[in-house]
């Protein structure tokens, strides 16, 4: 059951996307105000957002560029506003789709659908790739069937199925951060009663056995978010 967050401060229009989105079988969340809706789509999971661009306290072209530098969740913009120029800021501001008020709920859906869809095959993909083959990260060289590590010397590194999670985690979300709730919940489960702290442990001890003394280490810390790997080095963490 796909999970959509529905950010709408029109409480009658709101309520029946609501209500047509649970008629077909998906589970919502309805915020009507910007800034405690970007608190929930940062915090928490969601398959999908439905966001209005004129909100209290925060628009929606905010919410959707704070939340795309944390996290890819398929965004799509309901707006009145139709102009060309409002489309292509809400598209540059990381919606991945824009449907103009008023719109057919069957229209709605039907972009629902699609966003989703997408998404499942670049999962799919994705996981395939881990799943299937050797991966490489910098001088890593990963045998994802049997869960070997190895550095470029060949020399296996010792992780612990938690410690060999995190870092696969981290590197199927290469350049981007990935923070500290997420990868609690892909780790430890959602739900979960761990405390965030413990992600902060963990990296130290994935740190201690892959990185290199004395260079940059591979895992850097984007402080008050949560944790990225990069292609390219930063001249600093």
């Amino acid at each position: 059951m796909a999970r959509i967050l529905i950010v709408e401060d029109e409480k009658n229009l709101a309520r029946f996307v609501e209500l047509e989105l649970k008629h077909e079988k998906y589970d919502t969340v309805v915020e009507g105000n910007g800034r405690k809706a970007l608190d929930l789509a940062l915090k928490e999971d969601f398959d999908a957002i439905l966001l209005d661009l004129m909100l209290p306290d925060l628009n929606g072209l905010e919410i959707a560029r704070r939340v795309r530098q944390v996290k890819s969740t398929p965004i799509i913009m309901m707006t009145a506003r139709d102009s060309v120029i409002d489309r292509v800021s809400g598209l540059d501001h990381g919606a991945d789709d824009y449907i103009v008020k008023p719109f057919a709920i069957e229209e709605l859906l039907a972009r629902l659908r699609a966003v989703l869809r997408r998404v499942k095959i670049e999962k799919d993909a994705s996981d395939d790739s881990i799943e299937k083959k050797v991966v490489k990260f910098k001088d890593l060289t990963i045998e994802t069937a049997n869960r070997i590590v190895r550095r470029g010397d060949g020399k296996a590194v010792d992780l612990t199925k938690r410690e060999y999670n995190l870092l696969m985690t981290l590197i199927k979300n290469k350049n981007n951060v990935v923070s500290r709730d997420q990868l609690l919940a892909k780790i430890w489960g959602p739900g979960s009663n761990i405390e965030t702290n413990v992600v902060e442990v963990y990296v130290r001890y994935l740190r201690n056995k892959i990185d290199v003394p004395g260079k940059q280490s591979y895992i850097k810390t984007v402080r008050g978010t949560g944790y990225m790997v990069r292609d390219e080095d930063d001249e600093k963490e």
